[in-house]
């Protein structure tokens, strides 16, 4: 009776963890290996959801700044650069754009950060749109408008 009981239970586990296993992977994804790791990969897509995040950082580090919440946007521009860093990897063919953005764009950002002072920020906040606006050029991507009371600029 012992062994019975103990033979039903590890078929039971069994029948668990094999189940995980299935479920784990996912019923919409098929395929061979290779094509597995295709439909995986489109789902990062390219650049354009690099954007996505990198817009939403660039208005969350403009609030911070007028919040005088440094530290905030402390965390904001280091997630700008890690967001267009990760872009990059899926799509390394707007390295070119980009490589001013994240050499002298975003640096002078943190530089200013670090003096902690709203009307060094507004001022430099200014100047790293400026930087948004010309890689969008040079990129030849649609600009978006973007409006709130320290600027009048377009993206």
């Amino acid at each position: 009776m012992k062994w019975s009981i103990s033979i039903i239970a590890l078929l039971l586990l069994w029948s668990c963890e094999h189940n995980q296993e299935q479920n784990a992977q996912g019923k919409w994804i098929k395929g061979t290996e290779q094509e597995k790791l295709e439909i995986v990969e489109s789902q990062f897509r390219g650049f354009d959801m690099a954007m996505v995040e990198t817009g939403y950082r660039y208005q969350e580090l403009y609030w911070a700044g007028q919040d005088e919440n440094w530290e905030y946007a402390d965390y904001q521009i280091e997630k700008i650069r890690k967001g267009i860093e990760n872009g990059l990897k899926r799509s390394p063919k707007r390295a070119k754009s980009a490589e001013h953005f994240l050499t002298v764009a975003i640096p002078e950002m943190e530089k200013a950060l670090e003096k902690r002072d709203i009307l060094v920020f507004n001022k430099n906040f200014q100047i790293f749109t400026n930087n948004c606006i010309s890689c969008h050029a040079m990129e030849k991507v649609p600009s978006f408008t973007i409006k709130n009371h320290f600027t009048d600029n377009h993206l």
